[in-house]
């Protein structure tokens, strides 16, 4: 099938290198001439696990390249997917929908033939509609379907997340387009990977539905980490021995500094936008929001006690500054607003972070550092806000004489409390009042 994915961001380019590794003839197209230049030189412009190989290899065998010409990868297309940026419209936390409906407009003057045209953006509920308003009203004689198809993808385990899906949610209601969905898919369908057809709006209301819950998820383990903390009781084994049961399941129940990322936060605040638009309030996620952004400002103040009271003149080594490992991706990141207000309790800064190289456009008066014992040297304290794999197994005694003062604060639980008593450090965990 010949495949034109509009967009070459993250969603975009992960999709289309594993559709043309399916063996689909696959076209991303994208505005931004660097990004399409980088990409024809073979270069990837994110960092996720696997995706260069990938890419170079489905350039090599011609199935996969690379465009700023719309109209030559669209004439022609059998399915034509809009993977662009969805972020939140400032002033009132709803989607900002005006690079998809510009993209439905673009693909309306150029479509040839019946095309299906495929949401794989996260919108809210009923965007498809307007979407399908938008080509037919450009081009009234149009054969086309839309379709929502949202994506599901772990940044850091996108590719793995594509191939061996939990689940393909796919919305249609056009008995053609839902067969043209069925061949793009077919690859997983031989290997009984559940694919879920609903209506276009079910479909949509899944994704906000999942990433909602996900984020409540966190935030439920988080503020009982507190509990934890003040009751004597141990997080990780609370979560340990809720997660055996398979209705709770044990994903996402790891305490931390609060979510970021490119999903939850803006997919948690438009679904609450759009349930108050429409009269039906989801009180749960509201608090969710509220009590999220409230823990990633929160969490200086555990560097601060660490210490004994006062960051004036200490300095602060930070270890991760994305929002994940296994990502570059800074957007909404903990270390956003933990690094900040350290630095207004009068810390000074020194951080490293694998890939957070975005990190230097963001964050001011930070020094970067090459590596963790460069981040770790002459700091009055060592934060861990990312738990990157290459900080799970540090030289601890050589982290100990690094350091001005033995002090470590682990926001995301990597060390055991007892291991790091028994070499000398003062440490403090999230949840951990035992």
């Amino acid at each position: 099938m010949r495949v034109t994915m509009i967009g070459a961001g993250y969603v975009g380019l992960v999709s289309g290198a594993c559709f043309a590794d399916f063996g689909h003839h696959v076209t991303c197209v994208d505005k931004d001439p660097s990004k399409i230049e980088r990409l024809n030189r073979g270069e990837i412009p994110i960092f996720e696990p696997g995706l260069d190989d990938l890419v170079a290899a489905n350039v090599k065998a011609g199935r996969l390249s690379f465009s700023l010409d719309a109209a030559e990868a669209i004439r022609g297309s059998d399915v034509v997917f809009i993977a662009v940026g969805t972020p939140t419209r400032r002033g009132d936390g709803h989607a900002d929908l005006s690079y998809v409906y510009a993209a439905a407009e673009e693909i309306a003057g150029l479509m040839d033939g019946f095309t299906v045209v495929v949401t794989k953006s996260t919108v809210p509920v009923g965007t498809g509609d307007e979407v399908e308003a938008i080509i037919r009203r450009t081009r009234p004689d149009a054969q086309f379907a839309v379709v929502s198809n949202p994506e599901f993808l772990r940044e850091g385990a996108a590719i793995e997340d594509f191939k061996r899906p939990d689940r393909v949610v796919i919305g249609v209601e056009n008995e053609h387009a839902r067969e043209v969905m069925a061949e793009l898919y077919r690859p997983l369908s031989l290997n009984e990977f559940p694919v879920v057809y609903t209506q276009r709006r079910t479909s949509e209301l899944i994704k906000y539905a999942a990433n909602a819950f996900l984020a409540m998820k966190i935030t439920f383990i988080n503020e009982i980490a507190d509990l934890c903390e003040k009751v004597g009781a141990d997080v990780q084994q609370v979560a340990k021995g809720i997660g055996l049961d398979n209705r709770i399941g044990a994903k996402f129940l790891h305490a931390g500094p609060g979510y970021g990322g490119s999903c939850f936060p803006k997919d948690t605040i438009a679904l609450v936008r759009t349930a108050q638009q429409v009269g039906s309030p989801v009180r749960l996620i509201e608090t969710t929001v509220e009590i999220n952004d409230a823990r990633k400002k929160a969490m200086a103040a555990r560097v601060q006690a660490a210490v004994g009271g006062d960051l004036k003149g200490k300095t602060v080594g930070v270890l991760g500054l994305t929002f994940k490992p296994n990502t570059d991706d800074m957007r909404d990141a903990p270390s956003l607003d933990i690094v900040p207000a350290l630095q207004a309790m009068g810390a000074r800064v020194q951080a490293f972070d694998p890939e957070g190289h975005e990190a230097r456009n963001l964050l001011s008066d930070v020094e970067f550092k090459e590596g963790p014992y460069d981040a770790a040297a002459d700091a009055d304290v060592l934060v861990i806000i990312t738990e990157w794999d290459q900080f799970r197994a540090l030289d601890l005694d050589r982290i100990k004489l690094l350091m001005r003062s033995p002090i470590v604060v682990d926001l995301r639980n990597v060390y055991r409390p007892d291991d790091m008593a028994a070499r000398g450090f003062r440490y403090s965990g999230v949840g951990r009042g035992v």
